[in-house]
């Protein structure tokens, strides 16, 4: 891909200015937290070869805590996503073999920390990893774009994210609404950047 002229990176206050962009329901996003589950979601996944990426974890408020992190792996096809709790030990093996499959690409933004900590948690390296941000600063944009940003250069929307769900506690036995679909949604809008990237050519 060769580099392009610089282009604008729309700022908090011109995403806000845009009309909102739609979000999985709750009946588009399946908790996995068990052996049985995580096998029946990589059924599904298995027949997708692009899967949005992300991962969530536990925040930490003392600089001397290190995080334990990820507690959380959310996987999407532009029609559903998964989100995969990682307390089941079961499940999170399943997990580190889907991470692990270099046969599907997994495409996020600024995934080089969501790396470590899989490496350091799981025990593998992540395979057809794709940080989008990457790919946005091939077609001419100079920082790290983000989601948020992504989504208003691709689709004119504004995606909404809850600062609350964000710094919520990622390591709970039981996710609520709210972070379920915050985490599905970041895993889903990734998708939804590539596929449209893809569509127009801009993305082989």
């Amino acid at each position: 891909m060769t580099a392009r002229p610089h282009r604008h990176t729309p700022d908090r206050d011109e995403i806000a200015a845009l009309p909102p962009f739609e979000r999985l329901g709750l009946d588009r996003v399946v908790t996995v937290n068990d052996e049985a589950g995580a096998e029946a979601a990589a059924v599904a996944l298995a027949a997708h070869p692009v899967w949005g990426f992300d991962t969530e974890s536990k925040p930490t408020f003392l600089r001397e805590q290190v995080s334990d992190g990820p507690h959380v792996v959310q996987l999407a096809t532009p029609q559903q996503a998964w989100v995969f709790q990682l307390h089941d030990a079961a499940c999170r093996s399943l997990v580190a073999r889907l991470l692990a499959d270099a046969g599907h690409v997994k495409a996020g933004f600024g995934l080089g920390d969501d790396h470590r900590r899989i490496v350091a948690k799981l025990g593998v390296q992540p395979a057809g990893v794709l940080d989008l941000n990457h790919v946005f600063r091939q077609l001419g944009y100079r920082k790290d774009i983000g989601v948020r940003a992504a989504v208003a250069v691709v689709f004119g929307r504004c995606f909404a994210k809850s600062k609350k769900a964000a710094t919520s506690n990622w390591a709970a036995r039981q996710l609520s609404p709210a972070q379920l679909l915050y985490a599905a949604n970041d895993a889903w809008a990734a998708a939804r950047v590539h596929e449209a990237l893809r569509a127009s050519g801009q993305l082989s």
